[in-house]
């Protein structure tokens, strides 16, 4: 018998089925993965430079991105497109409000 919790049998439940064991769906539970904490990331823009242009960078450069003010930024969860926002300001430091999420998330305030 495997020693792995997932599927394992409670020693109450060992009249289970591996689906019930993980969620009822083949999956598992949510209540599983909750608390894994996963890199979240926002790219405010981007652009394309010369090695050469890189090479000349020094304190006070500016890197004009291909943004505009007040364009929604992209946030990305483990490098993997998820949603839009805005930047906010909250005290002294930056946020972003979520404005929508990406096709296939569906969580809560998901907009199509």
């Amino acid at each position: 018998m495997s020693d792995d919790p997932l599927t394992t049998p409670d020693p109450g439940q060992a009249d289970s089925s591996p689906n019930q064991r993980m969620g009822g769906s083949g999956t598992v539970s949510f209540d599983a993965v909750k608390d894994l904490k996963v890199p979240v990331s926002i790219e405010l823009g981007r652009t394309r430079m010369s090695v050469e242009e890189i090479m000349g960078l020094g304190k006070g450069s500016v890197l004009q991105l291909d943004r505009l003010v007040g364009q929604p930024v992209d946030v990305f969860v483990s490098d993997t497109p998820f949603a839009t926002g805005e930047v906010v300001v909250i005290g002294d430091k930056f946020g972003v409000r979520i404005l929508r999420l990406r096709e296939g998330h569906g969580g809560v305030g998901d907009t199509p």
